[in-house]
């Protein structure tokens, strides 16, 4: 089945199958199983270009925008890329070790509390103007997708680092 790039009222229906996975039915009446939504770009722009994915990795539907989708398929799409995507959004940094790398950093994130080492200056990597990307050392991705909007102290600590 070739991609079909999806108008606002899709000609599919997408619903949890009792297993817990996702069951694509598309025009035809075909159904998959194990349909997995994967961003293509889950961290400049999430809610763009959203691939729906059988369970044997071909695409079955290309959706240009989240936002364009009916509640309810817009609403369980989001659930399952929840599952998927793990990037916690740094809100405050409440303390650096020391401003050599490797540092420990205790922070506040969406996610709540944590601490992580930062290995060297380029894991943090800017992807705008005001957003960054740091990459901890055990391998999670921590955003700030505003620096402006960190409290001042936050926002001192981590320009020492860039």
């Amino acid at each position: 089945m070739a991609p079909v790039s999806i108008p606002a009222d899709p000609p599919f229906e997408l619903v949890r199958h009792a297993s817990g996975r996702l069951l694509l039915t598309d025009s035809s009446g075909q159904q998959h199983v194990g349909v997995v939504p994967v961003r293509a770009f889950p961290i400049a722009a999430p809610d763009e270009g959203i691939s729906l994915v059988s369970s044997e990795g071909h695409e079955l539907a290309w959706l240009e925008r989240l936002d364009g989708m009916p509640p309810a398929l817009r609403s369980l799409l989001e659930e399952e890329l929840a599952l998927r995507d793990f990037v916690p959004e740094i809100t405050r940094i409440i303390s650096v070790s020391s401003f050599g790398t490797p540092s420990t950093w205790t922070v506040e994130t969406d996610r709540g509390d944590t601490t992580f080492v930062l290995k060297g200056e380029e894991d943090i990597r800017r992807l705008s103007r005001q957003s960054l990307l740091i990459a901890a050392g055990h391998g999670v991705h921590f955003s700030v997708k505003d620096m402006a909007a960190l409290d001042r102290a936050s926002r001192r600590l981590l320009e020492r680092f860039l």
